[in-house]
């Protein structure tokens, strides 16, 4: 009598599947000559395609599988080998062996027939699917450190698709700029110059504007190529989409050790400077939240740019129905979401922004301030006590620095685990980056002169002639941080350019051209 069964045949990827690949053809052959072997007929075939061996239960071929499985008329499931069938990344996956047991379906494989419902069957069925599982595993890690060694020689191991926008590689000419680059040039001046809309940059430079802000952030347009995160590998990161096809495993940081950092083009299409001036403008605009949609026109000046002097929270805006506008505190507002309660009041913009106006407009291009900057900040620099301060500072770093070495050293030996290591290092990362920046602000990067000053301050001089529009285009690439409250200004601090890049020349009514 013979015995009808189900062929089952699964390719993991598409491209196993593709016409000029013989993975469908040779499992097909291979069905074939079994169900020759044990005197089978083949009744229905199933063919499955970009399905992982992890997320077959998934798919919903494999769920018309179980269903025919459920006929009296069915004696079994032919498959080239076991790994065809599943290849299980977690226990739940078993449950597929079950419904085999259940239904007293026999699986047909070239070397013969498994009955999961016995005792040996399940043995052996067990054994197998565990096989597969690791297999499986072993191959992910093979073909990863593959691929890892291959990006820490500074090549691409990966198809063109991967490659960042207006990016090459070329086995022997390795990585190079494409000529859309230069699209990507155009939007870092945009954004250097003040332009924070992402769609207004986009409508300019013709990038799609949600992949322009992952396009910004990455360091290869400076020449080096930053790997920092890698897919997850563990089963919690397993991803499939609703029909059981494959997804993309979720990103995770790397360990510090991990990191890949080189410097693969030497000529960069922008400066290390730009780019990591670039990178603060878009976590201010993130972090703060400003409304730079081109549709939404803020009748406030300063409003993404204010702190709270007195709890460090951000300043947010105000209407209310009668027109009054105002700048309030965050945890004034909103004490449940800051987690506090902050005590200033209400802060009319009418009083608010003359104040910060003059500030801009006044103080900040008034040649005799500047100097009085300039010898208070020569002041500091040759105070005896930032001396010694700025002495402590390099010591600690110096300190840290070993620190993270015999931490290192003593994972590598095998006195702490991983998870140790990674909390260590972490504690270590912010102490450096606390005392980095405390190093920034006590050590001056250039020398700071009056005339310098005044080079640098000239975005202010017509400062009072500007509308709102410009004037936030300006606040945009300086990024100050102004610390406001109780409608007095506490303190303010500006990055100010080193180039001419945020100057704004006015072409509206009653403007003229700066003087050469």
């Amino acid at each position: 009598m013979t015995k009808r069964v189900i062929e089952l045949i699964r390719v993991s990827t598409e491209g196993q599947a593709a016409a000029d690949r013989a993975s469908i053809p040779a499992q097909r052959t291979v069905n074939r000559r079994t169900a020759e072997v044990y005197g089978l007929e083949i009744v229905r075939t199933l063919e499955m395609s970009d399905v992982s061996g992890a997320a077959v239960l998934l798919a919903p071929e494999m769920r018309q599988m179980l269903e025919w499985m459920r006929s009296p008329d069915l004696h079994g499931v032919v498959t080239k080998e076991f790994s065809r069938l599943m290849r299980p990344e977690n226990f739940g996956d078993y449950t597929l062996l079950q419904h085999f047991a259940d239904t007293k379906t026999l699986l047909y494989l070239p070397e013969g027939p498994i009955d999961l419902s016995s005792k040996m069957g399940r043995l052996m069925g067990g054994v197998r699917a565990l096989f597969a599982g690791v297999e499986r595993e072993e191959i992910r890690e093979r073909v990863w450190l593959a691929k890892e060694e291959k990006r820490r020689r500074g090549e691409h191991p990966q198809g063109a698709i991967s490659l960042p926008y207006g990016v090459g590689w070329e086995r022997g000419r390795g990585w190079f700029y494409e000529p859309e680059a230069e699209r990507v040039r155009a939007a870092y001046r945009l954004l250097l110059s003040g332009e924070t809309s992402y769609s207004e940059i986009s409508k300019q430079v013709g990038i799609d504007r949600y992949n322009l802000r992952v396009i910004l952030k990455n360091p290869i347009y400076t020449g080096w190529r930053v790997i920092d995160t890698k897919r997850d590998s563990s089963a919690a990161g397993l991803r499939v989409k609703p029909n059981g096809r494959q997804a993309d495993r979720p990103k995770v940081k790397r360990r510090p050790d991990e990191v890949i950092r080189l410097n693969v083009i030497q000529d960069g299409l922008i400066s290390e400077q730009d780019f990591d001036r670039a990178q603060q403008i878009m976590a201010a605009k993130r972090t703060k939240h400003w409304r730079s949609q081109p549709s939404y026109s803020s009748p406030y000046a300063y409003h993404g740019h204010l702190s709270c002097a007195a709890c460090g929270e951000l300043v947010y805006t105000y209407s209310n129905s009668r027109g009054g506008n105002y700048y309030v505190c965050k945890a004034k507002q909103y004490p449940r979401v800051a987690g506090h309660k902050c005590l200033t009041p209400y802060m009319r913009r009418g009083d608010l922004e003359p104040k910060l106006d003059r500030l801009f407009g006044k103080r900040l291009s008034d040649a005799v301030f500047l100097r009085e900057l300039t010898q208070e900040c020569e002041r500091r620099t040759q105070n005896e006590d930032s001396a010694a301060s700025l002495v402590r500072i390099q010591q600690e770093i110096e300190n840290l620095r070993a620190k993270k070495e015999r931490i290192l050293e003593a994972f590598f030996d095998g006195v702490i685990s991983v998870t140790e290591r990674d909390k260590r290092l972490a504690d270590i990362g912010r102490d450096l980056e606390v005392n980095r920046e405390l190093m920034s602000r006590q050590a001056p990067s250039v020398a700071l002169t009056a005339d310098v000053l005044e080079q640098l301050c000239c975005v202010f001089y017509e400062w009072e002639f500007l509308n709102v529009g410009q004037k936030r285009q300006i606040l945009a690439c300086t990024v100050p941080d102004i610390r406001v409250a109780n409608g007095q200004i506490h303190g303010i601090t500006v990055n100010l350019p080193l180039s001419r890049q945020c100057e704004v020349t006015r072409k509206d009514k009653d403007s003229w051209r700066p003087p050469a």
